[in-house]
């Protein structure tokens, strides 16, 4: 197997020879590294690499090229190798030369640069390789050559083998798929024995589980089924962004925190194959890598996780909270954090809702796009979601279709995506329409559109990805607790003109149950964005130490706070008569 390709391209000769050299020196022996002076060299050079099966991960271009001849090299890389990197090698200073800092700007609003890096400046310039780096561990990543990477092997795409591989996306785990009768497939189960049951998992440490329960891959995620203790000061419930940053938070400020996720960690964020505006992630994160990083964080401050188990009930015991899990087990609590985020709503096409798994999917194509090489792929929604799974898929197949019910990409998705899509040569955008049918031998072959006008159009297509509309995940929560119209729920001062038992107020994030919370997409009116989930679930934690400090008394009824002022002006009253006494 040939080394993979970091190809660099620069019509500075000096310039070009200091990236080689930073490459040769610190690369070069687990890449091949390629270096031109000529854009359209290089490009002859990607041609032939590809033609041969060749892997390229990194591309580095530099900004000086003519925008013509860098412009056509860097938008072939992403058609001939869809997994390789782009970054554009820019001077050191080129923020403070405007025309060159727009057009870096432009490169990557619309997609045709994954970033950028300054071209290097010394013998040893560690911020030329940090960048190379996290290109390479994107790329590798992707590849699914990282070595915690666990393999799949089954009979077909659907059935239990895709239940498979959405229980590693769920958990937000490296995996890779392959078909029994592929290459792969026969030595992946010569490597098994004959005694292997399809599907199954070869692990990184070379065991086999043939057909595992969920409880099995949790354990091989890091999530254990079994727990050291019941009883724990913050219970959340919900693995997304506000569950993890409520769990990081919270472990490192002292509290036994237990976080129970009937799926894996991510939520909906884990759907988006890249995250660019997100605060600190300059060169972009995918949804995955960032749901893992945070349960890695919170694990490392002592927070406990247990995954692929329902929460079924919710309840006040005396003083502690009670959560009910599947199993029979009840962990207490002396808070209680839900966010459980939200999921996309189904079709409701009974013909679709058959073919799950065989070319339906709901949420993003973060492992079924490169299956999706040459073939036609439509993404049913409007959100930043479905633009991201749009620009995905366009990496891989021949077009991409957004179907839109609104009547503008602007209404729901953040303007730098709208520009993205509408730059990509392949991404096709249908407003005012929906989905309204579809079907297919097996496997999804074609759909039927409705436009706003109510014409229908019947089309091929080998995938559809929906991420349409969101409802939130409490069908298992006690009806007790306050919901809008939409079943989101309501917090703090929304609870204005229901039943709140308490003297105080509700705190910002308060449920109508006392001590119960509610962060992220699971409560009315928040902000359907990783970042306000992730600064409510901090939130959410001070808002527990506040409960915490209050102790016993943010429990108590109006009748009980009553008689609990009077017993305190009573001892207060003794206290003077003590201090004039002495």
């Amino acid at each position: 197997m040939r080394r993979p390709v970091l190809l660099a391209v620069d019509d500075d000769r000096d310039a070009l020879e200091r990236v080689r050299t930073q490459l040769v020196r610190r690369y070069a022996h687990d890449y091949r590294i390629e270096s031109f002076g000529n854009p359209d060299e290089a490009l002859r050079t990607l041609h032939v690499l590809a033609d041969a099966g060749e892997d390229v991960a990194l591309v580095l271009a530099a900004s000086s090229l003519s925008s013509t001849s860098g412009r056509r090299l860097l938008d072939r890389v992403r058609q001939l190798h869809p997994l390789a990197r782009r970054a554009m090698l820019v001077p050191p200073n080129v923020w403070s030369d405007r025309p060159a800092a727009d057009a870096i700007r432009d490169a990557m609003a619309l997609g045709r640069i994954d970033h950028y890096v300054p071209r290097p400046a010394g013998f040893l310039d560690e911020v030329f390789h940090q960048a190379v780096s996290s290109f390479l561990l994107e790329w590798a990543r992707e590849r699914l050559i990282v070595p915690q990477t666990v393999h799949i092997v089954g009979e077909t795409w659907s059935g239990r083998a895709f239940e498979l591989r959405a229980v590693f996306e769920r958990c937000a785990a490296p995996h890779a798929f392959c078909l029994a009768a592929s290459e792969q497939g026969r030595e992946l189960l010569a490597l098994a024995g004959r005694d292997a049951r399809l599907p199954l998992m070869v692990l990184p440490d070379g065991r086999v589980l043939s057909d595992p329960s969920n409880a099995e891959i949790a354990e091989v995620v890091g999530a254990p089924a079994e727990l050291g203790e019941l009883d724990f000061d913050v219970a959340i419930l919900g693995a997304g962004p506000a569950g993890l940053s409520a769990a990081v938070y919270g472990a490192s400020e002292g509290l036994r925190i237990l976080v129970i996720d009937e799926g894996g960690i991510g939520g909906q964020v884990r759907s988006s194959s890249l995250v660019r505006n997100y605060l600190g992630f300059a060169m972009g994160v995918s949804g995955s890598r960032l749901a893992e990083q945070a349960r890695q964080q919170a694990v490392v401050f002592g927070a406990s996780f247990l995954f692929m188990y329902r929460a079924t009930a919710l309840a006040r015991v005396g003083d502690r909270f009670s959560v009910s899990i599947e199993d029979g087990r009840r962990v207490r609590s002396r808070a209680v954090i839900l966010a459980t985020g939200a999921t996309y709503r189904r079709l409701d096409v009974p013909s679709l809702e058959t073919l799950r798994g065989a070319g339906v999917f709901y949420g993003g194509p973060v492992s079924e796009a490169p299956a999706l090489k040459g073939k036609d792929a439509y993404v049913a929604g409007g959100g930043n979601s479905a633009g991201q799974a749009a620009l995905h898929l366009a990496r891989y197949a021949r077009r991409v279709t957004l179907v839109v019910r609104a009547p503008s990409l602007g209404a729901g998705m953040s303007h730098y995506l709208v520009r993205a899509v509408e730059a990509t040569p392949n991404v096709e955008v249908r407003s005012s329409t929906t989905v309204v049918g579809g079907g297919g031998d097996g496997r999804l072959e074609h759909l039927v559109l409705r436009n706003g006008g109510g014409q229908e159009d019947r089309v091929a297509a080998d995938a559809l990805f929906v991420l349409i509309g969101a409802r939130p995940n409490i069908d298992w929560l006690s009806a007790e607790i306050a919901r809008d119209a939409h079943g989101f729920l309501l917090t703090g001062a929304d609870l204005d003109g229901h039943d709140w038992p308490l003297e105080r107020r509700p705190l910002s994030l308060e449920t109508s149950m006392p001590g119960v919370l509610a962060a992220g997409d699971v409560r009315h009116a928040s902000v359907k964005r990783v970042a306000s989930a992730v600064g409510e679930g901090a939130i959410a934690v001070q808002l527990v130490h506040t409960l915490f400090a209050d102790e016993p008394p943010h429990l108590r009824t109006r009748t009980e706070t009553t008689a609990s002022a009077a017993s305190a002006l009573d001892r207060s009253r003794q206290a003077e008569g003590n201090r004039d006494a002495a």
